[in-house]
């Protein structure tokens, strides 16, 4: 009977939390037919904000995946002066609200910032456009391949490294064919983390993007507009396109994992 009160428990609260959100989500952006909620993806604003959200979530995914698998290989591989305050300042912004993050990057590349003027000056501005959100996301999304690889890196040890090393392989090759082939889950897990919050952040861009139409708003800014707007249906219809994004993004991380186990317990 506890087991089964315990249950009962965890399921209504994740049906509470988890469950009931999305679905009210969806109920609200079907609530005037099917019509209305497809008529939101025809505004240009609308399809400039799906479109800025993709090409901002695949750049930030590409360098956090390259310095995150640099930064947790060398974290795992060496002992160095400094070690444990590089991986505090990786772990910041997990810490820190994105709002204060974009407002750092507002104050080294604003107009009234360190580096703000020059850039604009010279025709290239960072804030209020896309560089600033770039910059933003990749701020907020940074330790998630890193803080995944590490511990499968740690885990796996390091003679088949040297091994391959004493064979002649290159730095690269041993990267390549020996350590991200034995710690691929936790390198797609994390890869699979930074796609799901760099398509939903909305602090640090709120703060760099300048909120401008077409241009720098993504999916969550946009839909802040639209229910500011009092465009209930085309914002929750918006609100489920994300959703929908994110769930798909979760429920690949799932299968791989449940794959890699049934691979596990094969083996």
């Amino acid at each position: 009977m506890v087991r089964f009160a315990f249950a009962a428990l965890i399921y209504l609260l994740m049906g509470v939390m988890v469950v009931l959100p999305p679905v009210m989500v969806l109920a609200m952006a079907l609530s005037h037919g099917m019509g209305a909620a497809l008529a939101t993806f025809a505004d240009p604003d609308a399809l400039s904000a799906i479109r800025l959200t993709i090409i901002m979530t695949v750049l930030t995914v590409g360098v956090n995946t390259i310095f995150g698998v640099m930064a947790a290989w060398t974290l795992s591989h060496f002992r160095f002066p400094g070690r444990n305050l590089l991986i505090v300042l990786i772990e910041l912004p997990l810490s820190v609200s994105p709002v204060v993050g974009g407002l750092v990057w507002l104050l080294v590349f604003g107009t009234q910032g360190w580096w703000g003027t020059a850039l604009e000056r010279w025709g290239h501005p960072i804030m209020f456009a896309p560089p600033g959100i770039l910059l933003a996301t990749i701020f907020v999304t940074f330790p998630y391949v890193t803080r995944t690889l590490m511990p499968m890196l740690a885990h796996n040890g390091h003679t088949a490294e040297e091994a391959a090393v004493m064979l002649g392989a290159s730095l690269w090759q041993v990267l390549w064919h020996v350590t991200l082939p034995g710690a691929r889950l936790a390198l797609v897990s994390g890869v699979l983390l930074t796609t799901a919050r760099a398509m939903g952040e909305f602090g640090a861009v709120s703060v760099v993007s300048g909120h401008i139409p077409g241009l720098t708003e993504t999916m969550p800014l946009h839909i802040e507009t639209l229910y500011n707007g009092y465009q209930t249906v085309a914002a929750f219809t918006m609100a489920a396109l994300l959703v929908l994004m994110a769930a798909i993004v979760v429920a690949v991380r799932t299968f791989l994992e449940r794959g890699q186990n049934r691979t596990e317990k094969t083996a």
